[in-house]
């Protein structure tokens, strides 16, 4: 009986590990700050992913606060330990808010993005938009940066992760930074959108 139940723990980590990941790499937008993290819009896709692609896994190393720069550092590390078939990038709404040179926001997300195609694996990018109390011209830019970005690498991209209720206070936390919780299925629908066309490659 033990050496049956040790058969089976051995073929359920071996099938685990084969299950292809998708590796949801962001800053607090991703990493459901404020709310429960099965109300996030991760656990969300984790679960519309077991209702339509069962058989993938969704691990989570979003970090809050997290930067271009702290991304670009700790890429190398995540891709050894997931081995993803494909990577969820939502980086960058800090290095804007915190008013950080664009051009180097650019090129650390040129790293991340250089590191994971490097391994073959799928890249969808995800935008975001400044406040427009940054200014035009640093806002403009910032959103531009995204664009080049996805055209230079030929990879997909969601232009903006709040697209169609950044102006409605009500779907926010307190802060007016956060989504709240009733805000997380509409961004998994977006992300939901651009992903799905990665799927299919990445078995």
């Amino acid at each position: 009986m033990r050496k049956l139940l040790l058969v089976l723990v051995l073929l359920f980590s071996c099938a685990a590990h084969a299950a292809p990941v998708i590796l949801v790499f962001g800053d607090s937008l991703s990493a459901a700050y404020g709310i429960a993290a099965d109300k996030g819009w991760v656990a969300l896709l984790d679960r519309q992913l077991q209702q339509r692609h069962p058989g993938y896994r969704v691990i989570n190393a979003s970090i809050s606060g997290e930067t271009t720069s702290g991304g670009r550092y700790r890429i190398k590390q995540a891709l050894d330990e997931h081995q993803p078939s494909v990577v969820i990038l939502e980086l960058g709404a800090n290095d804007g808010l915190r008013g950080l040179p664009l051009a180097a926001a650019s090129a650390n997300l040129d790293v991340i993005i250089t590191a994971c195609r490097s391994r073959k694996v799928g890249v969808l990018l995800v935008g975001m938009r400044l406040p427009p109390n940054y200014g035009p011209a640093y806002a403009s830019e910032f959103g531009t940066m995204y664009k080049q970005l996805a055209q230079r690498h030929k990879i997909p991209l969601l232009p903006f992760l709040l697209e169609d209720f950044a102006d409605k206070p009500e779907l926010f936390q307190s802060d007016g930074l956060h989504p709240a919780a009733d805000a997380q299925p509409l961004i998994m629908e977006r992300v939901w959108a651009r992903l799905q066309p990665l799927l299919a490659g990445s078995r």
